[in-house]
Formats: structure tokens, C-alpha cells, sequence
């Protein structure tokens, strides 16, 4: 049997070091996930649901849930994305290179926070999915920041090495320059190369998917 100790843990970690344990799991195998919270109980049944494992929790107290999820052998191959645009990988047709980029798949990102609220929140969600970004099975060809998303690849964010991650994955990073001079920030890239207005609209409009977090 597996064992994890999520408890305290931000998501998507629970959800992803879940998911690597169980990856070359023989069938049969169980892996318990010991977390502190309800929305982690139900991530992690969504990602069971998703591959087909089976599942099943045990309720200690408010802040102790045992999830156990079992490999069955009978994978799910139903691929989601969740963007505002909320475009199925069904009604495309899909284009893979051989390491698991999505061609004609972007991600933009124009704000160092994701959602609107409280901005604490906003910019722990965006560094999380950031990192979420850095474990998917499929990920975009592009990644594509401007406006408040430049500061994203510069000096003194959190989120400079998991770009750095996605661009060793052959992902690439583009930073708009316009973005970097207005913000004072052109010496302060850390990853990827400076883009223009025209190649991210160029990149926008020839685009399969666009993924807005």
C-alpha cells in the first residue's frame, strides 16, 4: 500500500503527488491519502473519477480524512480542459508532438492574480496553477504573458521556475516587451524570450485552444 500525507498541503499538491504515486501502480494497488480538508476529498475523487481507479474515504474528523483510491486497470480516456472558453478536446482535432505538447494549445495569462477577490488568493491560485501546468499529462505549446502576467517571468517571482519547468518541457514562454518597458522590467526576465503585439495576436488567432486562468 501507498501512503501520503497531504494534511496542510496546498492544491493541486495533494491531487499531484497522488497521481504520481499511482502512475505505474500495478492493478490492485492502494494508495491512502491522509488529508485535513473536504475540497481535497473531492479532488482526489475527481481525479480517481477521471482515470477509472476506484475510491473511498473514511471521515475521522473535520480535519482528518483517509482517502483510498485503488487502480482498477480500467483508465478513463475522457481528456478535460477548464477555461473560460471551456472548449472540449472532442470537438477538436488533436495534435500531439511526441513529448506531450498540445499543438495550437495556449495559455494567457495577463494578470499576476487568477480570478477576482481577495489578491492574496488570486496569486497563491495563479502560482498553483502554474505548478498544475508543469504535471499535466498534456500541456499547451505556448505560454503567452502580458500586461500584469509579465511580472510572472521576472526576477522575484515565485513562478519563474516552474515556467522554467514548461520551457525545458518545450513549452515556450513568450513576455510581452511593450509589457516589460512599461513596468520597468526588461532586465529583469528570467525565463523565455520578449514578444510583440503582432505575434500574440498572431498566436491568439491561429490558436485551437486558449486557456484563460
Amino acid at each position: 500500500m501507498i501512503r501520503l500525507d497531504e494534511r496542510g498541503k496546498e492544491c493541486p499538491i495533494p491531487i499531484i503527488e497522488a497521481k504520481k504515486a499511482l502512475e505505474n501502480a500495478p492493478v490492485g494497488e492502494i494508495c491512502e491519502v491522509i488529508v485535513d480538508n473536504e475540497i481535497a476529498v473531492q479532488n482526489l475523487k475527481k481525479m480517481a473519477d477521471h482515470k477509472g481507479y476506484s475510491f473511498g474515504v473514511q471521515r475521522k474528523s473535520a480535519q482528518e480524512m483517509i482517502v483510498r483510491i485503488s487502480v482498477s486497470g480500467e483508465g478513463s480516456q475522457t481528456v478535460q480542459v477548464d477555461s473560460e472558453d471551456a472548449v472540449s478536446y472532442a470537438d477538436c482535432k488533436v495534435s500531439m508532438t511526441e513529448d506531450g505538447i498540445r499543438k495550437g494549445m495556449i495559455a494567457v495569462i495577463s494578470s499576476g492574480t487568477m480570478g477576482t477577490g481577495d489578491e492574496k488568493l488570486g496569486k497563491t491560485l495563479m502560482k498553483g496553477f502554474i505548478y498544475a501546468l508543469t504535471q499535466q499529462d498534456i500541456m499547451p505549446e505556448t505560454v503567452l504573458l502580458y500586461n500584469g502576467g509579465a511580472f510572472l517571468s521576472c526576477q522575484g517571482s515565485d513562478s519563474v521556475q516552474d515556467l522554467k519547468t514548461l520551457e525545458e518541457k518545450g513549452v515556450k514562454i513568450l513576455t510581452c516587451g511593450t509589457c516589460l518597458n512599461y513596468y520597468e522590467l526588461s532586465e529583469k526576465l528570467e525565463v523565455g524570450t520578449v514578444t510583440n503585439l503582432y505575434e500574440i495576436a498572431e498566436k491568439e488567432t491561429a490558436a485551437s485552444i486558449i486557456i484563460r486562468p
